[in-house]
């Protein structure tokens, strides 16, 4: 089977040769294995043959991306959506968020005008740099050579579709998406006391998600189906509760599902910490498939399969502790109990519980997919 069929198979609900693979790397990790013996100056998604290729447009406002100051350690630079961020150079620590754009409805009114369609926001002769590690500022920096997709574009598509890979077309959305113009803790506080501009937030940023789906499609990308991400827990529940979702961003999550739906496309969310609760509205909504499944945050793969595997697909929810661990049997153990379980009937994509970092060795990452292999054989 190619991937394509693998993934389109499972997320049907269809038992296929084996469960498909994809994964998220840290930065530090690529850059940790090249001295293991991941070779250098190969995409490591390719390596590791991954099977989902995402694909997305830029749906920021496309500020002025500058480098402020600059360390051994440490970038700080600007966002294109206007926030100040400080990162590690090698990517193995969550951003230190500085300063952010959006401090009242009035700043948002003001950055609300750039967010329209444009044909510039999207990278056509794959010159961009792409991976699964952030980096706002969109150059050739001391991360090149940690990409784990390096420049891809619409060549990048092309190559991709012709090589039998499950496509998507990837955003950000909702909540985490506004995270970038308001600060969390400002933005927690107009979700309880300005609703009005918290929706309003949600369905311009979907919006232009929606419309640079048309402008790829009409230009050449093929897409299999969509990833939407949207970050909505925390290591204890959810970041706000039921009825704020409800009253706020389900109707914007309702559309963008009815729309890829619509174009025949399965819909993948990425939504890290304790998300249970959502998900009899995912399911009702019509989502395909719930993604990281944060072990850590109490996402366990075999109850949420065992309690609502008919009707919704998991991606997900294979412990980084456990492949971490020096003592092998553990994460045999963690693939064994948890795919064996997962891939029956269909409807599990393998994938680490978030992202894989720095302290997991290149070789036991090797073994972890040879046990996906193993275990996941239908």
């Amino acid at each position: 089977m190619t991937s394509r069929e693998r993934v389109l198979a499972t997320l049907n609900h269809e038992e296929a040769d084996r469960v498909p693979i994809h994964d998220s790397l840290w930065v530090a990790a690529i850059e940790r294995w090249h001295k293991e013996g991941l070779p250098v100056g190969v995409n490591p998604a390719e390596h590791f043959d991954y099977e989902i290729v995402c694909f997305g447009a830029d749906t920021s406002p496309r500020l002025p991306v500058e480098v402020v100051e600059e360390t051994e350690e440490y970038i700080v630079h600007t966002t294109p959506y206007g926030g100040l961020r400080r990162d590690h150079k090698d990517y193995s620590t969550t951003p230190g968020i500085l300063d952010y754009p959006c401090k009242s409805r009035e700043d948002w009114e003001a950055i609300k005008g750039r967010l329209v369609p444009d044909r510039d926001r999207v990278d056509w002769k794959g010159e961009w740099l792409s991976g699964t590690a952030e980096d706002e500022r969109g150059e050739e920096s001391v991360l090149e050579t940690g990409r784990s997709e390096w420049r891809i574009g619409l060549p990048g598509n092309e190559r991709a579709r012709k090589q039998g890979k499950f496509t998507c077309y990837a955003a950000a959305v909702g909540y985490d998406k506004i995270q970038s113009y308001v600060a969390s803790e400002r933005l927690l506080i107009a979700i309880a006391t300005e609703p009005d501009w918290v929706r309003d937030m949600y369905e311009t940023d979907a919006n232009l998600v929606i419309q640079m789906y048309e402008v790829m499609k009409q230009g050449g990308f093929k897409f299999d189906g969509a990833w939407l991400f949207c970050d909505l827990g925390y290591r204890n529940g959810l970041l706000f509760s039921p009825r704020h979702f409800e009253e706020q961003l389900r109707p914007t999550f309702q559309r963008l599902f009815d729309h890829f739906r619509g174009e025949g496309m399965p819909v993948i969310l990425h939504s890290c910490g304790c998300v249970r609760d959502l998900i009899p509205y995912f399911i009702e909504d019509g989502l395909t498939c719930l993604q990281p499944l944060e072990v850590k945050a109490g996402m366990d793969l075999i109850e949420l399969k065992r309690d609502f595997g008919d009707e919704l697909a998991f991606m997900g929810g294979i412990d980084v502790r456990a492949m971490a661990d020096p003592d092998p049997s553990v994460v045999e153990e963690e693939i064994k109990t948890k795919v064996s379980f997962a891939k029956r009937g269909g409807g599990y994509i393998y994938h680490s519980d978030h992202s894989v970092p720095n302290d997991v060795r290149f070789e036991k990452y090797c073994q972890v997919l040879e046990l996906v292999r193993k275990y996941g054989a239908y």
